[in-house]
C-alpha cells in the first residue's frame, strides 16, 4: 500500500469517527507504508536500531530502540508506552499531546521546527525553548541516547463533532 492510499484512509477513519480498532488498523497501514519507504535506505536490523530515553512524567526512565526513519510518536505507540493521552491525533498535526522536551545538545540535532509545528507547540502545556512534537521528530544515527522527558501534563484542545470546544 502506498503512503498516500494508507494517509487517505486514515484521515477516512478520523472524519468518519469509526471504532478504535479501525483506526488502529489504519494507523498500522500508515505506518507500515511509512516503514516501506525509508526499508530501502537503511536495513531495519537490530544492530541498526537507535535507543531513545523517555523520561516518564513521573520520572521514570524508559529505555527503547527504534529504527532510523521512525518518529518518536511511532515508538511510544509500537512499544507500548502508557504516557496517558500522548498522541490524541495519531500524528496528524492536530493537537500537541505528544509534546516532548530535549536536552539543548539533541534539540540542535532534531532539525528545523514547521509553521504547522509551531502552531500546535504554542498550545502545549509546560512549553520550553527546545521543546517539539514526538510526531515530527524522526529518529537518525546521530540521535543515538537522546533523552525525552514527557512534560507533567499534556494540552488537548480539541473541537467537538458539533465545532464548540
Amino acid at each position: 500500500m502506498s503512503l498516500v492510499t494508507a494517509l487517505g484512509r486514515l484521515a477516512h477513519v478520523r472524519l468518519r469517527g469509526y471504532s478504535r480498532r479501525t483506526a488502529a488498523a489504519s494507523w498500522g497501514a500508515f505506518l507500515t507504508a511509512r516503514r516501506s519507504l525509508t526499508a530501502g535506505t537503511q536495513p531495519l536490523r537490530s544492530d541498526n536500531k537507535v535507543t531513545v530515553h523517555f523520561i516518564n512524567r513521573d520520572g521514570e526512565k524508559i529505555t527503547v530502540k527504534g529504527a532510523p526513519g521512525e518518529s518518536l510518536l511511532d515508538i511510544v505507540i509500537s512499544e507500548d508506552l502508557d504516557f496517558d493521552g500522548f498522541g490524541a491525533c495519531e500524528g496528524t498535526l492536530a493537537c500537541s499531546t505528544c509534546h516532548l522536551i530535549f536536552d539543548e545538545e539533541v534539540y540542535k540535532k532534531l532539525g528545523p521546527v514547521t509553521d504547522e509545528e509551531m502552531d500546535m507547540l504554542d498550545l502545549a502545556y509546560g512549553l520550553t525553548d527546545t521543546s517539539r512534537l514526538g510526531c515530527q521528530i524522526c529518529l537518525t544515527k546521530s540521535l543515538e541516547g537522546m533523552v525525552a522527558r514527557v512534560p507533567e501534563s499534556v494540552a488537548d484542545i480539541r473541537q467537538s463533532k458539533d465545532g464548540s470546544s
